[in-house]
């Protein structure tokens, strides 16, 4: 036997904090394990989208693709459509947001008569040139997001927008 008696008082103190302590933890485990679980979790598919666009049927036009990905917020699953404006620059493949950097609204290629060859933003006349630089004197601040792309079995597969890379 050990001559180091533990008083009332210090096991009390003993006590309580270790029961503090497990509550405590009971507590925050759960919070942890919402913040740190989405960032561990594995996507099935990676960060590319695949398209049903050919890319032998891309040219130096701008084409506006659709793709659709699913979308989870916390436990609602839903198919979100989303758009990118796409074409040939020689042998590399451009695909723009649609997104105008005014306010949000969609931009369209050849979108006013009296602007040929541009995107035209029919919100406010945000103009952009053909790789997405805004034309100054216009309400855009900043060029059109860019998209990232790949090819898989001669299609499109579209990924994360970035910030434009031509201008």
């Amino acid at each position: 036997m050990s001559n180091n008696r533990v008083s009332r008082r210090q096991f009390l103190n003993y006590t309580l904090t270790g029961v503090g302590g497990f509550m405590a933890a009971g507590m925050l485990m759960p919070m942890a394990r919402f913040a740190v679980d989405p960032i561990l979790q594995k996507k099935p598919g990676g960060d590319f989208i695949l398209t049903d666009k050919k890319v032998t049927e891309l040219s130096e036009t701008p084409v506006k693709v659709d793709f659709t990905f699913e979308q989870v917020d916390a436990w609602y699953k839903s198919d979100v459509t989303n758009t990118a404006w796409v074409y040939k620059n020689g042998d590399e493949i451009i695909a723009l947001s649609p997104v105008c950097k005014h306010l949000g609204c969609t931009v369209n290629w050849n979108g006013a008569p009296e602007f040929k060859n541009q995107f035209y933003c029919p919100c406010h006349g945000g103009r952009y040139e053909k790789t997405g630089k805004n034309i100054p004197g216009t309400p855009p601040l900043g060029p059109l997001d860019e998209f990232e792309v790949k090819v898989k079995d001669g299609l499109l597969m579209i990924g994360k927008a970035r910030a434009n890379t031509l201008v």
